[in-house]
Order: C-alpha cells, then sequence, then structure tokens
C-alpha cells in the first residue's frame, strides 16, 4: 500500500488531497484539505506577489507537510497555476515556501494545467465531444476535446478572482464595469477561435462550476447533492444569471447552494462561463469534480502502474476499482456476471430489456452485488446499494447508478421498502420499476447459480422452448444447492417473464 499527496497551489486556493494505493492498483481518497488562499488578491499594481502572499503561501505549504507526515504520505506532487505563474516574483515565492516546507513547488504552464485538467476530465466523464474549461482564480484553461482526444487548448488570464479585483466587482456590480469586464472576457475568447459555434457540450472545473452546479441543484430540487458528471440545460443558467450582476453581496450569500467564500467572486467567474457558452452556442453544461489533481494521479498512475493514461472504457475501470476495494470474492462477482449477461442475452425476447441501456447496469450490479458485505453481510443487499449510490461508478449518469444500485439492492428480491424516503423515488416511473425487477431477476438467477461460490457449473444455456424457458446447465456433479436455489426463484420468474423455468442438467467432464 502506498500513499500519494497532490497538492495544487492555485490562485483562490491551495488544495491537499492524500490517495491511497492498494496492492491491487484499486485507490481512494483518504484525506482532503482547503485553504482559501486568494493569491490572485494579493499582488501589487505590478503584478508582484506581497509579502503577505509570501507568508500565506508558506504558511500553507507547513501545514500540508505536517498533514502529510501525519498521513504518512510516501510521495508529495505540488503545483503552482496562474497566480504565481503570471507574477514576475512568482518562482521567488516557490523557492521560498518549498525551502521552508521541505515540499518541492512545480510552477506549470498554462498548457500543462490546460492538459493535466483534460486528463483529470477524460478518465471520469463518459464524454466523446466536448470543450472542457478550468476555470480559476487568475487564469482560465479551455480545451478543445474531439473522440476523447486532446486537440487544441488555451490559457486565458481571466479567472473569477483577478476580475473581480481589476473591475471592483466583489459587491454591488457597476454597469460600467460589467460591460467593460465583459468586453475584456470577450477579447480574451478570440484566442480560441475553435470555440466559435461549435455547439459541443461544455465540460466546467473548478470552483465557479461547482458553485453554479449547487445553485441549480438547489434550485430545481436535485435528487443528490453529487456535483461531478451533473448535467443541465444551459438556458437554465443563462435564466438564473440575469439576475445575478444586480445583486449586492449580502444578496449574494444568502442563493441557495452558494457558499460564503464564493459570493464576492460569482459574478466574475459565471460571466466567463456566459461568454464561453455564447460564443460556443452550447446546449449543456456538464460539472467535473475531477480537474488537474486527479490528471496528475492519473498521470502518476500511468507511470507507477500498468494504468493506461487514458482510460479506455471509464465504466469498467471505475467499478474495478470498486471491486478491488470491497469484494470479498471477486472471482465469484465476476461469475456472477458472465451468467447475468448470458441469461440477458438468451432471454432477451421475454424481458425486453434495452440492451444499449440494460446490459450495462445489469454487468455493474452483478460485479457490485456483494460489496455490502464489508459492511454489514446482514442486509448487505442495501449496502451493495449503498456503496453503488455513493461510490465513484464514473462513466455512469446519476440516474442510471440509481437503477445500478437499486438492482444490486433487489438482488434478494424485489423489496420495494428500499425506496423509501428517497429522493428520486419519484424520478422512477412504473415501467421502469418493472424493468428494474426483470433486470434484478437475472441477477438473482445468476447469483443462483454460484450460490455456492464454488464454480461447480461448468456452462449455462438459456433458451426458450415452446412457450416456456428453459436453463440448461453442464455439471460434473449434481449442483444440489444451486438448483435449491433456482427452485425458490420459480415464482418471481413466471410472475415477470409470463412463462415457466425448466432447468435441465447435464453430465460434464
Amino acid at each position: 500500500m502506498k500513499r500519494i499527496a497532490i497538492i495544487d497551489v492555485g490562485s483562490n486556493s491551495a488544495r491537499l488531497v492524500i490517495m491511497e494505493i492498494h496492492a491491487s492498483n484499486a485507490c481512494n481518497l483518504v484525506y482532503n484539505q482547503k485553504d482559501p488562499l486568494r493569491l490572485a488578491l494579493k499582488t501589487d499594481k505590478k503584478g508582484y506577489l506581497t509579502e503577505e502572499a509570501f507568508t500565506a503561501t508558506t504558511n500553507c505549504l507547513k501545514n500540508f507537510a505536517s498533514m502529510c507526515r501525519i498521513f504518512q504520505a510516501d510521495e508529495i506532487i505540488a503545483v503552482a497555476t496562474a497566480a504565481i505563474r503570471n507574477a514576475p516574483n512568482g518562482a521567488k515565492l516557490a523557492k521560498a515556501a518549498s525551502q521552508a516546507s521541505g515540499i518541492n513547488l512545480e510552477i506549470i504552464s498554462g498548457k500543462t494545467e490546460a492538459y493535466l485538467s483534460y486528463l483529470g476530465v477524460i478518465n471520469t466523464i463518459d464524454v466523446k465531444d466536448a470543450v472542457i474549461f478550468d476555470l480559476g482564480g487568475a487564469s482560465t484553461e479551455v480545451i478543445l476535446v474531439k473522440d476523447r482526444k486532446l486537440v487544441d487548448s488555451v490559457s486565458l488570464p481571466i479567472g473569477c478572482v483577478n476580475l473581480t479585483k481589476n473591475f471592483k466587482l466583489n459587491n454591488a456590480a457597476d454597469p460600467v464595469a460589467l460591460n467593460k469586464m465583459r468586453r475584456a472576457i470577450n477579447d480574451q475568447m478570440q484566442k480560441a477561435p475553435w470555440i466559435a459555434g461549435c455547439g459541443l457540450s461544455l465540460v466546467g472545473v473548478g470552483g465557479t462550476a461547482r458553485s453554479i452546479g449547487k445553485i441549480e441543484q438547489k434550485r430545481t430540487k436535485y435528487f443528490t447533492s453529487k456535483l461531478h458528471n451533473y448535467q443541465f440545460g444551459i438556458q437554465d443558467f443563462k435564466e438564473w444569471y440575469k439576475t445575478l450582476p444586480g445583486t449586492t453581496l449580502a444578496t449574494r450569500r444568502r442563493i441557495p447552494g452558494l457558499s460564503n467564500d464564493r459570493a464576492d467572486v460569482i459574478i466574475a467567474g459565471s460571466s466567463i462561463i456566459k461568454a464561453l457558452a455564447d460564443r460556443s452556442k452550447t446546449r449543456k453544461l456538464i460539472v467535473s469534480g475531477c480537474g488537474l489533481r486527479e490528471g496528475l494521479f492519473s498521470q502518476y498512475l500511468h507511470e507507477h502502474t500498468d494504468r493506461p493514461l487514458i482510460t479506455p472504457n471509464i465504466l469498467e475501470t471505475a467499478r474495478e476499482n470498486m471491486i478491488h476495494l470491497y469484494s470479498p470474492d471477486e472471482e465469484h462477482c465476476r461469475q456472477v456476471a458472465r451468467y447475468a449477461l448470458q441469461l440477458f442475452r438468451g432471454w432477451q425476447s421475454l424481458h425486453k430489456l434495452d440492451p444499449v441501456r440494460w446490459e450495462p447496469l445489469l454487468e455493474t450490479a452483478a460485479l457490485l452485488h456483494d460489496t455490502g458485505i464489508t459492511i454489514n453481510y446482514y442486509n448487505h443487499t442495501r449496502h451493495s446499494g449503498y456503496l453503488i449510490e455513493n461510490g465513484k461508478l464514473f462513466g455512469l449518469n446519476h440516474l442510471d447508478v440509481v437503477y445500478t444500485a437499486i438492482l444490486a439492492a433487489w438482488h434478494h428480491g424485489v423489496n420495494r421498502g428500499y425506496l423509501r424516503n428517497k429522493a428520486y423515488r419519484k424520478l422512477i416511473p412504473e415501467i421502469d420499476l418493472k424493468r428494474l425487477s426483470n433486470a434484478a431477476l437475472l441477477l438473482a438467477l445468476a447469483e443462483c447459480l454460484d450460490y455456492t461460490q464454488t464454480e461447480t457449473i461448468e456452462t449455462i444455456e438459456p433458451a426458450i422452448l415452446n412457450g416456456g424457458a428453459v436453463l440448461t446447465l453442464t455439471a460434473a456433479r449434481t449442483p444440489a444447492v444451486e438448483l435449491q436455489q433456482l427452485q425458490s426463484m420459480t415464482k418471481w420468474f413466471r410472475k415477470n417473464m409470463g412463462c415457466s423455468l425448466t432447468v435441465v442438467v447435464k453430465e460434464g467432464k
């Protein structure tokens, strides 16, 4: 087991995350700390970082170094971005902070920052073509992605903190200053001509994007507070933005979902997003909770393990990580998943589930159906549902994560009590509850086929014969326990599939 600390000294805040890498290469976050440095505000008229900036950064890194020792981090990766990069004395500050803390603080270029943000997004959100933007305190990195590849990028010297400072927008925005800021933003957008009219989804990284996501979730009473991969129509944001510039700081602090430390810079930050949306003619905004730090970690894993730099299948990688973290018997889970997919394909005309939508959900639920045993064997189906709902199951949208959780929670039988008091219950139509029951039945049958977890059954062959379902098993000896469990499923099967289930056992090798 190894622990890697990653530090990002940004223009608005500094963050420390500590990731744990297990022997299986499964990873999980074990510590997270934020320091609201606001370095973009701590500059003089000539752009030099002030003595206050030196002191604050040094103290921050000392504190981070202390936490790295407490959490026994084996390696520390630390980078500084726009505020330090753009200041004439930025290198001097980085050197002073490094010497005082013992942490090597590397100043990275705008291109590198853009690339790392791209890695953080593309490895955690299933998007093929998009415009990614990483909106920080003193810069905004804009990245064009086509077919999951970085095609072009630019680092613009505009951020939520330096624009707020330069145009004095922290309280009520003066209309003249606001118009000047908008012109300044649009001038910077000319550096990325490939944005114009592209129509691609915007993927937002950084505190401003997250804040807008939180506000939208509160406004619509969204069923979860999960921000990563939260998607909504850009027109909803534009409607809300119309009233924002006319508000006072006190008013903004009362906006549901907006934190106090973002209230002063949200006008400038959201104005950048509005300009990006207008210029690109996008229809959708996607919030990413992953960016530069996750990109650094992806780079580290690629250099020190067999993990590819760009994961070819986000969902597969995410569920493999969860299997390694939580599943007590990995091979049993994989066998159940194999059986579940065979049953799904063999009885397609009975369950009538769309394979494009439901196969990934069923396979994921099957692979993770026993993860809840890590919490407690009793009621582990519910615990599995909880872990799926709340784990880092990248590659699925929020509602599909919920559906996957329900499948795992129902693999011992449909229990609508699991949905009681769930905020998402009203989003699930009755027809989908029927579909969930059908898919959960297939998962339950698949588990029955390896109930002893000894792989007694060699092969299975689901078929439909004379209007009934037939399941032919090949085994070297009679799989008595598995047959008994299958017998307990016959009532559920007839109710859902509308026909009987006949099980035939053939002698194998």
